[in-house]
């Protein structure tokens, strides 16, 4: 690709990030599905692939809270990733992962078929449309697990907090302080709100032009075969590719931006 091919192709890619919160930092969280081992390896697997993505993008990820699975894998993470547009990138995988693979915690070498779901939003200081009362708020502390050395399992430095009026719950275990805590799970309480109340108007005006499915983002968006061949379809666009090993190592860049491109077009 010529210079000019390069700057055109980024020119391009930087018209596809229209909405409010593209330009911020994002904040992820990845969940395992039903499948106990399987799943939560599935989706240690899954954030592996995030940060190697987010490490050729030139953006810095930083884990805020973490519940490792019994076995192996991971059953829950939460992590930062700061860089430019990181939130207009990721949120194009927002949705649940599904890997079909010979499992290899199964001595008799069965396929298994395992789910995993992204979840996103925007880092936020604070948003002025965004309303929070401290009477809609419900504060926990507990102690902290997990990376953070010897302070931070003796204190209850970890933070909880339940937004009363929607249920929603963030909490957040990096820091080294409680207050520290405290301050990135406002963050990311911040964040939930602004997504949810972009998805709600996304919603209202999906159910106004009679489409509501090009909203559905919860249900299942990708899949990753290891065998008995190999392929990764994405299941919103139709594009797919081959080179599995490519896409675990970080090579999603053409899921996202065909994903960007599409619903850009749609719109």
């Amino acid at each position: 690709m010529s210079e000019l091919d390069t700057f055109l192709h980024k020119l391009k890619i930087q018209t596809l990030f229209t909405g409010k919160y593209d330009a911020q930092n994002a904040i992820i969280t990845l969940h395992a599905g039903a499948g106990g081992t399987e799943a939560q390896d599935w989706t240690q697997m899954l954030y592996r692939m995030y940060s190697m993505y987010s490490e050729k993008k030139g953006y810095k990820t930083t884990i805020l809270d973490m519940l490792d699975g019994e076995e192996a894998g991971i059953k829950s993470i939460t992590f930062l990733v700061e860089g430019e547009n990181a939130y207009g990138y990721l949120k194009a995988e927002k949705g649940v992962h599904r890997l079909v693979r010979i499992s290899p915690f199964d001595s008799n070498a069965r396929r298994h078929t395992s789910f995993s779901s992204f979840e996103i939003m925007p880092e936020l200081d604070e948003a002025p449309e965004i309303q929070i009362r401290p009477e809609d708020l419900k504060i926990d502390t507990y102690r902290a697990s997990g990376a953070g050395g010897q302070h931070i399992n003796k204190t209850d430095s970890a933070v909880r907090i339940t937004h009363l009026k929607t249920g929603i719950v963030v909490s957040c275990q990096n820091e080294r302080s409680q207050t520290q805590n405290k301050e990135t799970a406002m963050k990311m309480l911040y964040g939930k709100l602004a997504e949810k109340q972009e998805q709600d108007e996304l919603k209202v005006a999906a159910e106004l032009r009679g489409d509501i499915k090009k909203i559905e983002w919860g249900s299942q968006i990708r899949s990753y075969v290891f065998q008995p061949y190999t392929m990764v379809k994405d299941h919103r666009t139709g594009y797919e590719t081959s080179d599995i090993n490519s896409v675990m190592n970080g090579e999603i860049e053409d899921f996202i931006t065909t994903y960007l491109t599409s619903i850009n077009r749609n719109e």
